[in-house]
């Protein structure tokens, strides 16, 4: 079962933004006038030339449409940010504790396992485990990257090997990977 969770006040702010820029944008659009044509003394509506609209009016629909615009933005990359640290400040219960203690135990198992595992890996393969290992089995991607100072393109392939053989997983963290051990 899915659980809804509240809206923190960003994502109130930017959906109010949202509704309130939308209602000024529909507003200016029914408000807009005719265009009056004027021929002699008398005036004439002509509804056949289209709608006009003022500086006032392009003014208020530009702001109205960059205001939507941003709170729309500001929604998708609070519900991006907010996917994946909501696990991590929920309230740990009983499956979250007996999967931590799994985890501290496989942590554990790993490193006694270490002397072994490294005879069965390359030099990359080595220092990119060693320094998951280090950093208590979970990693990012780009950290890995820092630590080794191995390029980009050298962890990726090291981790693709270290996957292959079944020592690490990576799972997808908005714009980067997380590396943990398996």
């Amino acid at each position: 079962m899915t659980q809804i969770r509240p809206l923190s006040r960003s994502e109130l702010l930017a959906t109010g933004v949202l509704v309130i820029s939308t209602a000024i944008l529909v507003a200016q659009f029914l408000i807009a006038t005719p265009p009056v044509v004027v021929v002699g003394d008398e005036r004439m509506r002509a509804g056949t030339l289209g709608w006009q609209f003022g500086l006032s009016n392009v003014i208020v629909i530009a702001v109205a449409a960059c205001a939507a615009g941003t709170s729309v933005t500001a929604l998708f990359n609070n519900t991006d940010s907010t996917s994946t640290t909501t696990a991590d400040t929920e309230r740990p219960g009983p499956s979250t504790q007996q999967s931590t203690q799994t985890s501290n135990e496989l942590l554990q198992a790993r490193r006694q396992e270490w002397e072994t595992i490294s005879e069965q890996l390359a030099s990359n393969e080595e220092l990119v485990y060693k320094t998951v290992l280090d950093a208590d089995g979970v990693l990012p991607q780009s950290e890995i990257v820092d630590r080794t100072d191995l390029s980009k393109a050298t962890v990726s392939r090291t981790l693709d090997s270290l996957e292959a053989k079944d020592f690490v997983e990576r799972k997808r963290r908005g714009m980067g990977n997380t590396v943990l051990l398996t």
